[in-house]
């Protein structure tokens, strides 16, 4: 399967947006697209005590999940709509409290796979910013399917597979 993308297929701020909301994952975890475009994207996220693990710090999964999300938007920016096939993730220090801010960037958009990697941050009470984790992904372009004409027909608009 080669990556062959049209000015319609690339993915912006307001799809991601509705995507998200439409995600029952995303959705739950209280994500929140702040910005997206350009092969980058910005999620953000409240605490939510219903998140830990046994010692009370954020579960690595919610970490997982916000790099990876991340990981994917920033891609689908410059790339359209994909799949990790792969990804990987540094937990630097426990997350406790705060709001969590996951920056995504793409490092390259190849014609098969698409490299995104992701910080994630911590902004404590006190307005300190601290960098808790790191992570990257491997897309590859999703299969097309029913998803991608739900999404586009919710927002009004129509890509190459409309």
């Amino acid at each position: 399967m080669e990556l062959s993308m049209s000015c319609a297929d690339v993915i912006d701020l307001q799809y991601l947006s509705a995507a998200n909301g439409w995600s029952n994952f995303n959705w739950r975890a209280g994500f929140e697209v702040i910005a997206a475009g350009n092969g980058e994207a910005e999620i953000r996220m409240k605490w939510n005590d219903r998140f830990t693990q046994y010692a009370g710090h954020l579960h690595a999964g919610m970490i997982a999940a916000l790099l990876e999300t991340a990981c994917g938007f920033a891609a689908a920016t410059v790339a359209g709509s994909l799949a990790a096939s792969h990804f990987s993730m540094n937990c630097l220090k426990p997350v406790v409290g705060g709001v969590l801010v996951a920056r995504g960037s793409t490092v390259r958009a190849g014609r098969r796979q698409v490299f995104a990697r992701a910080e994630l941050f911590v902004e404590d009470e006190q307005g300190e910013v601290s960098l808790v984790a790191t992570g990257e992904t491997v897309l590859v372009p999703a299969v097309d399917g029913p998803h991608r004409r739900v999404f586009r027909t919710r927002l009004g608009t129509k890509g190459a597979d409309s």
